[in-house]
């Protein structure tokens, strides 16, 4: 069935070629550069360890210098290793291949721990007056915020112990969710995760309860793994937290943002308040569709005029590649290169793994991306997405690899704003109110994904963190309470959800590969509505500063990156101001109605 719809589409030869990395596996070069890593790994100990605190700002620069080179060679191995086994989950040598580098990053990192540690705990009296220096100026940001981890770091022993066992523990129970999801098929016909998932789109209810029964059945049949990889990886984080002196389950994941957990709570507390927002929504979905009740596999069935014919691979490129070349022709070029040059991966593949990314190699190598394309307006979203992140991505990359990387709250608003002038195009091509109103619906059900479904996520992850804490292991049908009563509360009566509902929070991969990061998506959310805002005041004269934003990689704090544009993180109104917007959207589909 896959290899039919990739046929109609025109997917099925579009899949990326990883020889920009390396050959293939089996590649002379990777090994030596893997053995490069761990050869100077070790040499770096041996010249520096025990010595940052005596270290000139001159020297201290040739050793950042060196550090990098090493991170962007291992860098490089891992995005291959990676890449590779993303299309094949199934294959044992691809699974192999990444646990090989995994285990060989940990060594490596364990010979290079002495930095950061060492680094961190200078006083300040030494550390200020270096970071001060000129010589360092392009690296500032970067030495600086390394030492936001200060509180938070162990011995070098128990440092070393735990990059140790670091292939063991998060990132092999990740792994071994991928391959679960890989292996399972759903329903009679034994369908991939990503084709059942694009039935809930489906206008005829049949297929999408089907769709929904198929989905829950195949996912209960795993439900004993996941339900314990997940409580594993929950102990995982409770234990890290517990060693580093996190005060909270959510407090790593904001350090790594760059963010202050007040501001965190201040978008949290936003988004909450105005779940009224989404009920109203959802209620006059239920009489635009004419439905008694709006069940959970309701609520993305499509409105009354809304486009449903399947769009082709080359359609998509151009819709996409119109819509980015109306803001910025720099932007539409780039985003071009990854067609033309085979950055991308498409079609649906035994053994692929489910959903979308986008991912960064190093600055001498291009992004890739990864999309599973079925043909539906969805998916062009998705594909206008993942190219937000791959031109960020790309545009960052003259930062070097240090700088080049931004934090996930930042990500996600280059992201979200290619989607946002997709749709803006999309729109204005429909030939009447009734198709833009559908349109403009399935946009907001899309927001409403991006903000509310995922701060009610967060607020599942609270639930469930601080319950492991508290209660020990959680059983499936706790696991699921936790759900069921965080969903609702974004939903009220607007929504009713069926028992098969309550085991759907196993499939969502971001709860065990980077445990907090789904608000992030909310945050990118808000802050690009209120930078698309601006650039329908400001015109032509916003686009270079939004590029400059891109450009600018991870070289600051989001504090300071968003500042040019009149954006303050911790001002209540600047949330609720996202949010205004998508009431008045919510508004402008009300009074049609």
């Amino acid at each position: 069935m896959s290899e039919q719809l990739n046929a109609a589409l025109g997917t099925s030869d579009i899949t990326w070629n990883l020889d920009d990395l390396y050959a293939g596996a089996d590649d002379p070069r990777l090994t030596a550069d893997l053995a490069t890593c761990e050869d100077e790994a070790r040499v770096l100990r041996r010249e520096f360890a025990g010595r940052i605190a005596a270290l000139p700002a001159a020297d201290l620069l040739a050793l950042v210098k060196r550090l990098e080179t090493l991170e962007a060679r291992l860098g490089r191995i891992s995005t291959f290793a990676y890449l590779n086994f993303a299309t094949r989950t199934k294959e044992a040598a691809a699974g192999a291949l990444l646990q090989q580098v995994k285990e060989a990053a940990s060594r490596i990192n364990r010979e290079t721990v002495f930095f950061e540690l060492e680094w961190s705990r200078l006083p300040e009296a030494q550390a200020g007056p270096l970071l001060a220096a000129p010589e360092l100026a392009s690296y500032r940001h970067y030495l600086a915020s390394m030492r936001r981890y200060a509180d938070h770091l162990l011995s070098e022993a128990e440092e070393t112990l735990l990059i140790e066992k670091a292939p063991a523990g998060r990132a092999s129970w990740t792994m071994l969710f991928d391959k679960v999801m890989g292996h399972l098929k759903f329903g009679a016909t034994g369908r991939g995760e990503e084709e059942v998932l694009s039935d809930l789109y489906q206008p005829e209810r049949e297929a999408r309860q089907q769709a929904a029964a198929d989905l829950t059945a195949g996912l209960k049949s795993q439900l004993h793994i996941l339900t314990h990889t997940f409580n594993t990886l929950l102990a995982d984080k409770m234990i890290d937290d517990r060693l580093r002196r996190y005060p909270d389950w959510l407090s790593a994941m904001n350090l790594h943002n760059e963010l202050r957990d007040d501001t965190v709570n201040t978008l949290v507390t936003a988004v909450t308040s105005r779940y009224d927002i989404p009920r109203r929504y959802y209620r006059l979905k239920k009489e635009l569709l004419g439905l008694e009740q709006l069940l959970d596999y309701d609520r993305y069935a499509p409105l009354p005029r809304l486009p449903t014919e399947n769009f082709t691979w080359e359609q998509s490129r151009a819709l996409v590649l119109d819509a980015f070349r109306a803001f910025s022709p720099e932007m539409a070029e780039i985003a071009n290169l990854f067609f033309e040059r085979r950055w991308i991966h498409a079609p649906l593949l035994e053994g692929k793994r489910g959903g979308a990314f986008a991912h960064p190699a190093v600055p001498e190598v291009h992004p890739y991306i990864m999309v599973n394309y079925t043909g539906n307006l969805r998916d062009i979203s998705t594909v206008a997405h993942e190219l937000g992140h791959g031109i960020h991505q790309y545009l960052a990359a003259d930062r070097g690899y240090y700088n080049s990387s931004t934090t996930l709250v930042l990500a996600e608003t280059a992201s979200v704003f290619a989607e946002l002038l997709l749709f803006k195009a999309q729109v204005a091509m429909l030939p009447d109110v009734a198709s833009r109103r559908a349109f403009t619906c399935q946009k907001l059900e899309s927001i409403f994904a991006t903000v509310f479904r995922q701060v009610a996520m967060n607020r599942f992850e609270d639930r469930v963190h601080n319950g492991r804490r508290d209660q020990g292991e959680l059983s499936p049908e706790q696991l699921a309470a936790h759900w069921r009563a965080t969903q609702e509360e974004m939903f009220g009566d607007s929504v009713t959800l069926t028992d098969d509902y309550d085991c759907w929070w196993s499939y969502i991969p971001h709860f065990l590969g980077t445990p907090g990061y789904v608000y992030s998506y909310a945050f990118g959310e808000l802050l690009v509505l209120a930078l698309y805002k601006l650039y329908q005041e400001e015109g032509a004269s916003f686009v270079p500063r939004y590029l400059e934003l891109l450009k600018a990689g991870g070289i600051a704090s989001p504090y300071e990156l968003v500042k040019p544009f009149g954006v303050d993180l911790d001002d209540p109104a600047f949330w609720q101001g996202g949010l205004t917007v998508i009431d008045e959207l919510l508004q402008s589909v009300e009074k049609e109605a």
